[in-house]
């Protein structure tokens, strides 16, 4: 059974949100917080063909720059804090931040590859 039968459709945006399996919408996608299951506990479909690279870092690293150091200069400027607030409030906020922006993206990332077929390109045909 291929990976990419025919199912009812499940919004990639759902998906990850949810952080459930691309084809069903149901089954769980991650053990912990960002460890990739086997497969899914529901519809049965293998997670072996899932490999998103660094397309979940790279995203993250720019959007969470882009929120946190806009974040920090606004929170700098409007109220001047000393060095140790902004220490204490971007130390706990930016890591809370990326993890959640992690499994969103790696979810959202293997929805789409699934939702488009996306494979390993080949030079022939095996």
């Amino acid at each position: 059974m291929s990976h990419f039968e025919v199912q009812p459709r499940v919004s990639p945006a759902s998906a990850a949100l949810k952080a459930r399996c691309p084809r069903c919408g149901n089954g769980p996608l991650f053990r912990q917080v960002l460890n990739l299951r086997e497969g899914c506990t529901s519809c049965g479909m293998s997670y072996k063909f899932i490999d998103t690279g660094d397309g979940p870092a790279v995203f993250a690293i720019f959007i969470l720059g882009f929120v946190v150091l806009g974040a920090a200069l606004w929170f700098e400027f409007t109220y001047e804090p000393p060095l140790w607030a902004h220490v204490a409030l971007w130390g706990v906020v930016t890591p809370i931040l990326a993890l959640g922006l992690l499994r969103f993206l790696k979810a959202l990332l293997i929805a789409l590859q699934y939702r488009n077929k996306a494979e390993q390109g080949r030079l022939a045909n095996d």
